[in-house]
This record gives C-alpha cells, structure tokens and sequence, in this order.
C-alpha cells in the first residue's frame, strides 16, 4: 500500500514539473537583475533577463524558475524576459491564502504595475500555464500574447489515471518527496523549507478543484499558441477542444484566409515530463511571438 501511494504521489508531483533533466540544466545567461515586488501581501520575487519587448514567464507547480534555465537563453536573445516565482514556491514566501489560479494571476498583473509594464506576452507551463490563461481571462489589457504549455482549460482534461494521482496530493506526501530534485530544489532556494507540507497541501486542494474555463476561453482575444507533447498528461481531445475554443473549427482555405489567430502544437516525442527540455519548444514559441499581430500592417 505504502509503494502504490509512493508510486501515485510521485506521479502527481511530476505532473506538477519539469523533468529532472531540467532541473539540473546549468543557466547559461549573464546574471539576471532580481527584485522583490511588494503585491497583493506577498513580496513576489522576480528575475529579468535580456532587454526588448517583456514576456512573462511562468514555471510549473513545486518549481521555481530554475527549471526554466534550458529555455531563457533563447527566449531572452532579443527581449525582456520576466521569470518570477509563484505564491508559495522558489524564493516567494508563502501567506496565509489559498493557492489558486485565479489570485496569482492578479499577482501577475500587479507586478507588472509595480513593474512599470502596460503590456506583455505571458507564458506559462502546467500550473504556470493555468495562471497564464488566467491572466488573459482577468487582464485582456495587459497581455498581448498568450503562450500555454501542457496545460488545461477544465479540470477533467487530464487522463483519468492522473487525476487519480493527483487526488492523493496533499501534507502527507511530503516525507516521501524529500529524496526528490523538486524537494532538493525547494530546500535550497526556499524562504522557509520548513513550509513543505503546507506548500504540498496548498497544491493537493488546488489540485482537487473542479474547474471549466470553457466559456471564458471562448472568449479570449490575445493571439494564443497552444503547445503539447504527443505523448502529455493531457487528453488528445482536450487538446483539440481547447483549440476549437480558440477559433479552430474550420479549413483556413487556400490563401489561409480562414486562419484562426491561435496556434496549436504537439511536439513529437514529448511528454508532459520533459518537454520543457525539447530543443523545438523555444523556436515554436519564438516564431509565434515574433509573428506581427493581427491586422498590423
């Protein structure tokens, strides 16, 4: 019983993060400028990278933006970069709120207002990705463009299996995840380590959470590139409805005139796991950000 729960609660702490493989990346870009940004009670940290046009950048449940260190180098060539660790995780102490999608998105866009920033692309992987969409849904103003990594518009588009492993997320499981990268990270990097078990039973009632975005996803006006792997968490229909929400429904026609301003990709070969170490993410995703907006000339 003990091995099964081990095997499940594992399961649901990966789903929340980048592969271990991304974990032990080595940053390759100059030293960022870091900051604290005093919003919404917490005191929200931050990393900036490179310089032009901001894009915001958001890591996956239990992370913090150490996982994101594969990616910086090339999303950072020729723009702003904003990495920032979420409520609760990496080196953002914890207060006394629950954690939900909704609430770090307007931490979000709080520290872009404490950030001097009117406008800027957000891209976000799993439960950064949920904040990210979140964020497009709260503060169409402020995001230009969205960019969504292995990540779900409802809560039931996760396979049965890990919504399962997800149920049994909570306090309990956190003794069991010390021998893992994720917790060696946390331990290192925290504020207060000791804040463990909450953090991990903070992630199980999120987890927990039913959710249907569907009506406010339709209405989404941000150019929106939406990124899978083949082989992800997520089911393959989901990943189809989430991108009929957007505007794919029909042929684009000959001369693409029916093109619809969201993009979908699934990248070959990856999982939920380690897609955030696929050497096709950066460029898919900087193609799209680089592409002119709809109806600029």
């Amino acid at each position: 019983m003990l091995k099964r729960r081990f095997a499940a609660t594992s399961a649901a702490g990966t789903i929340l993060a980048a592969s271990a493989l991304a974990l032990a990346q080595t940053r390759t870009t100059p030293a960022p400028k870091t900051g604290y940004a005093p919003v919404n009670g917490l005191n929200l940290y931050y990393e900036i990278h490179g310089v032009g046009e901001p894009l915001i950048l958001l890591h996956g449940g239990l992370q913090a933006t150490e996982m994101l260190g594969g990616i910086l180098p090339a999303l950072s060539h020729n723009r702003q970069v904003i990495a920032v660790d979420l409520q609760a995780h990496g080196r953002t102490t914890d207060i006394d709120r629950p954690l939900s999608y909704e609430a770090m998105a307007d931490d979000i866009a709080a520290l872009m207002k404490h950030l001097g920033i009117s406008k800027a692309d957000v891209m976000g992987y799993s439960l950064g990705g949920g904040v990210a969409l979140r964020s497009a849904i709260q503060y169409s103003d402020i995001v230009r463009k969205l960019v969504v990594v292995s990540t779900v518009f409802r809560h039931d588009g996760w396979y049965p299996a890990v919504l399962a492993a997800m149920a049994q997320m909570g306090a309990g499981s956190a003794e069991m995840m010390k021998p893992s990268p994720i917790y060696q990270t946390y331990a290192r990097i925290a504020p207060r380590p000791a804040d463990w078990p909450v953090l991990l039973a903070k992630i199980g009632d999120l987890l927990r959470k039913d959710y249907d975005w569907s009506s406010e996803v339709a209405g989404i006006k941000a150019p929106t590139m939406l990124v899978f792997g083949a082989a992800d968490a997520i089911r393959p229909e989901h990943m189809v409805q989430f991108f009929q929400l957007l505007g794919g429904k029909k042929d684009a026609g000959w001369d693409g005139s029916g093109l619809p301003i969201a993009r979908l990709a699934v990248l070959p070969g990856r999982t939920h796991y380690d897609i955030f170490s696929s050497p096709a993410l950066a460029p898919t995703v900087t193609l799209f950000l680089r592409a002119p907006m709809p109806g600029a000339e």
